[in-house]
Parts: structure tokens; sequence; C-alpha cells
């Protein structure tokens, strides 16, 4: 099934996509940018600066700092940072309904015996 992958630019030259907004999420799962960027494969200094890049895109921070007790601080998801996951999320499923029907008829046309580039 073929699948629609969207990578927003903005005015400004930010860029967010299905990475960003994955992490975003990992982040909100494990409370921690070292955490989910271990989850994703990349290094911490990856995740921090792919979390550096999101909140100065925005006027208001996506991820913060959290200080904590006996374990320490953690990370966290603001309520901008929620939303902007939610909207990115919803430009996703609104594309995909979108186009459908232009998704379908290129699968169609797909020659099954086709290599791509890392194959051939």
């Amino acid at each position: 099934m073929t699948r629609l992958t969207l990578r927003l630019d903005f005015a400004n030259g930010s860029q967010i996509g299905p990475g960003k907004i994955r992490l975003l999420e990992a982040i909100a799962d494990t409370g921690s940018i070292a955490a989910a960027g271990r989850s994703m494969g990349m290094s911490y200094r990856r995740a921090w600066l792919l979390v550096d890049q999101i909140n100065r895109a925005f006027t208001l921070p996506a991820v913060t700092g959290q200080t904590g007790g006996s374990g320490g601080g953690g990370t966290a998801l603001t309520d901008w940072g929620r939303e902007l996951v939610a909207l990115y999320r919803q430009v996703e499923a609104e594309s995909r309904v979108a186009n459908v029907a232009a998704l379908t008829r290129m699968e169609v046309m797909l020659d099954p015996d086709a290599k791509t580039a890392s194959e051939a």
C-alpha cells in the first residue's frame, strides 16, 4: 500500500515532517529526549538538535524541560507541542483522504517487477 508522507516547509525556512513529529510523540511517551532518541535509533545529540529546531521554529516552545525530585528532571510537550502534533496528524489524515483516488491510480500503475535504486 502506498504511504503518503508529508513534510511542511514554512515561510520562515523551518520544516517539520514525520520524523520530528514521531520524536515529539516519543518524548510525550517517554518523558525524555534521550529515551525518545534511543527509541528511534538516534543519539541524544541528534534528538536534542531536532527539538531545538522545533522550539526555535515557533513563537512558543513545543518541548520543555521539567525539574524533578529524586529521579531528576525530564522533558514534556507543552500545550503547543501537543497541539502541533495534533495539527500535523490532522493535515496528514486529511491529505490522505483528499488524495485517495490519485494515490490508488498511481499504485495500480506500479510495475511489480521494478527494481529500486538500492536493489539495482
